[in-house]
């Protein structure tokens, strides 16, 4: 293929004419379910056309949760997206982040320590909740959160190693795609999908033009294990028939007073919900525009591995300094997610936020 080459999918053209003719029958029943049942016997494979048949998509309850006086809206389990990102923005609500500066050593720090702790809890605590009693409403209780971060300390880093999930009452990839909209009369739309690693299991079904994933890697395999991006799980997020991985997925929206003030959400494994946390920070605290906030350079801890992986020019030499100092483990990286956000100014004007670390666009008409 060279630049310039038409390709035209006419196979996956097929197959999205029978979805919007038949709806769901038109994937999971008649000759597209023959047609991935004819792959996996090709390949191996498990799936037979009973699973793809039985197969339905769940309606959820959003989580949702106060910051600064900003409702956030935001996705449920089986991602852990939604618990983790209201858990980090309490963890952090009480201190003055816009006194210390955006990624200024203590900001830094502090996040990062809440990053830690609540990675450790998602390691522990989060399933598919049709197999797994997820204790949502604890793990977000004001009481529960400020109970976990009151054991980290100024002076040196918490060391993973001692640091469990909290105790309560009763993996991932970088392959993803996010979109924000807005329309005219203000209605959102935050939308996440994942195929896991790249180009998935790397096999085209013969006949309907489109990939397989490889999600069963989003499942914990052998409780402590990671998983390829690192991510390690326990009995709450282990392999059974009928259940759904865990994911880091958080579309989210926010709201203001009654009304709409932010869209955001973005690929990029278990750097998503950290992305997102940050990238909202960024707004509410450092009175970022949105493309700036998208823009800006940005650092992640997952609990396990114990390291702060940071972008280029994420931390100046003295933060790092400071940081290393008292224990942490930094590591730069690559570019660390893809955010496409929309922000409502009090002036009703709408701006758009397309990360420069892919190919993202904001358009509007």
């Amino acid at each position: 293929w060279l630049a310039g080459d038409l390709m035209v999918q006419r196979e996956l053209a097929n197959t999205l004419s029978l979805i919007r003719d038949q709806g769901r029958a038109g994937f999971y029943e008649g000759s597209v379910a023959d047609a991935i049942v004819a792959e996996m016997n090709r390949a191996g494979g498990l799936m037979t056309k009973d699973d793809l048949k039985n197969y339905q998509a769940i309606w959820r309850k959003p989580v949702t949760g106060m910051y600064k006086g900003y409702k956030v809206i935001t996705m449920p389990p089986p991602s852990s997206g939604g618990i983790a990102l209201i858990q980090l923005l309490k963890s952090v609500e009480a201190f003055p982040l816009q006194r210390w500066g955006h990624n200024a050593d203590s900001t830094v720090q502090l996040i990062v320590e809440a990053e830690r702790r609540v990675y450790a809890d998602r390691a522990a605590h989060l399933g598919d909740p049709d197999f797994y009693a997820v204790p949502t409403k604890q793990l977000m209780e004001d009481g529960y959160i400020k109970n976990r971060m009151s054991s980290f300390s100024w002076e040196k880093a918490t060391l993973s190693a001692d640091l469990q999930a909290g105790v309560v009452a009763a993996k991932e990839s970088e392959e993803t795609t996010h979109f924000s909209i807005v329309d005219r009369e203000g209605n959102a739309v935050s939308l996440t999908t994942t195929l896991n690693g790249s180009y998935g299991a790397a096999v085209v079904v013969k006949g309907g033009g489109f990939l397989l994933n490889n999600e069963m890697d989003d499942f914990s395999v052998k409780p402590g294990a990671p998983n390829m991006y690192g991510l390690v799980g326990g009995e709450a997020n282990a392999i059974a028939p009928h259940k759904r991985m865990l994911s880091s997925m958080t579309p989210t929206i926010l709201e203001k007073d009654g009304d709409l003030f932010m869209v955001v959400g973005t690929p990029g494994g278990s750097t998503i919900i950290t992305s997102v946390f940050q990238t909202i920070l960024n707004v509410i605290d450092f009175n970022q525009s949105m493309q700036a906030a998208v823009n800006a350079k940005k650092f992640h801890h997952q609990w396990l591995p114990d390291e702060v992986m940071y972008e280029e020019a994420a931390l100046d030499s003295l933060t790092k300094k400071k940081l290393e100092d008292k224990g942490y483990q930094l590591k730069k990286r690559g570019q660390i997610g893809r955010v496409d956000a929309i922000l409502k100014t009090k002036w009703g004007y709408y701006q758009g936020g397309a990360d420069p670390r892919g190919d993202d666009k904001t358009i509007g008409w």
